[in-house]
């Protein structure tokens, strides 16, 4: 099967894809491509520019896509893998220079959100099984393995950075940027599409996406997906200009044991799937801070999501509890329709959100 799948744009959380080639939907003038990449597909739709324009843009960023892809993979031979291979000595190296951007950045968001968002914690990732995207055991790792790995206390903030050089002061660090890469690579995709003078255009990686410009005269209309519901849509948001929309919800990979249900979204404080929360939705400019947030907004919960928020400059939350509650903050209900008509809402406080210094 070739690498790069194309399929049709469905702009919801809940992407549904069938397969089909490049297609233009000619009444609108958008251009749609599909691309597999970060374990997903990466649905594209430009707006406003001829087909040959669309062309160059798609395999451009087909291109590009493959390159991050293969460059920021903690697991299998990349540029990221080898520094998780030197982190363990502790001794200063040469990094490679495509990955020292998203590390710089990867260290600063898990600062801002208290450690929540920790990509550190690759070995903790690995011992529960979700290192591929998905779970080959179907149970659960010892106790005593994990709490091993909890008192080595992994965290961005042990990785030091001199000149060229790089190392880890704490030697369990491995660093796996999958609640960020993506987030990551939306952002240089769209300053791609800009520099090509692409004003209108969408990019959903698997539910997850960035949009810039508006559907001819119209926003961009996302659907958040039900948390417990599948195949339906909880909420719909509308966003224009630059806009991000990214979510982490317990049911994206998990597995269940005794009836009890354990997902991928590890709280690196017990080293167990964070408790408390279906799924939380996370509106910004930058993709990556979007991404970011949604996985440390999730593991903070109902009780400490708005201080988190705050911490990391964000200002629109949509969070759904272990109840099904939902929680919003005024800005963020500005631009959410719920589309559950029974659904429990509680908005909370103004965020007030500052962004943190860069």
């Amino acid at each position: 099967m070739s690498r790069f799948l194309s399929a049709c744009l469905t702009l919801t959380l809940l992407l549904s894809v069938t397969a089909c080639q490049r297609a233009v939907d000619t009444e609108e003038n958008i251009h749609h491509h599909s691309i597999f990449s970060f374990g997903t597909v990466i649905d594209v739709s430009i707006y406003g520019v001829d087909e040959a324009a669309a062309e160059q843009a798609f395999e451009q960023l087909e291109a590009d896509f493959h390159y991050m892809h293969s460059t920021w993979h903690p697991w299998q031979r990349s540029a990221l893998s080898r520094d998780n291979q030197l982190f363990a000595t502790t001794e200063w190296f040469s990094d490679a220079p495509a990955v020292r951007p998203l590390l710089v950045k990867a260290q600063a968001l898990a600062v801002s959100s208290e450690h929540l968002f920790n990509p550190a914690i690759g070995k903790l990732i690995r011992l529960w099984g979700f290192k591929d995207g998905t779970h080959a055991t179907g149970l659960p790792p010892a106790d005593e393995e994990i709490q091993a790995l909890l008192q080595t206390r992994p965290r961005m903030d042990a990785i030091e950075f001199n000149d060229i050089q790089i190392r880890s002061n704490n030697p369990d660090v491995f660093v796996d940027l999958g609640g960020f890469a993506k987030g990551y690579g939306i952002n240089r995709a769209m300053e791609t599409l800009q520099a090509q003078g692409i004003e209108h255009a969408i990019i959903n990686a698997g539910g997850d996406l960035k949009a810039i410009g508006q559907r001819g005269q119209r926003p961009w209309r996302i659907g958040i997906r039900h948390p417990r519901k599948q195949d339906q849509v909880l909420a719909y948001v509308e966003v224009s200009g630059h806009q991000s929309v990214f979510s982490s919800g317990d049911y994206e990979r998990h597995f269940d044991y005794e009836g009890k249900r354990y997902h991928h979204i590890i709280d690196p404080r017990s080293g167990y799937p964070a408790s408390g929360t279906q799924s939380v939705t996370v509106m910004h400019e930058d993709a990556a801070l979007a991404d970011a947030a949604a996985t440390a907004l999730f593991v903070a919960g109902p009780k400490d999501w708005q201080r988190i928020a705050r911490s990391m400059g964000i200002n629109h939350v949509l969070l759904v509890d272990k109840d099904g509650i939902i929680h919003m903050n005024p800005e963020m209900k500005k631009h959410v329709h719920i589309n559950d008509e029974a659904a429990r809402i509680v908005i909370s406080k103004p965020l007030l959100a500052q962004r943190p210094d860069e």
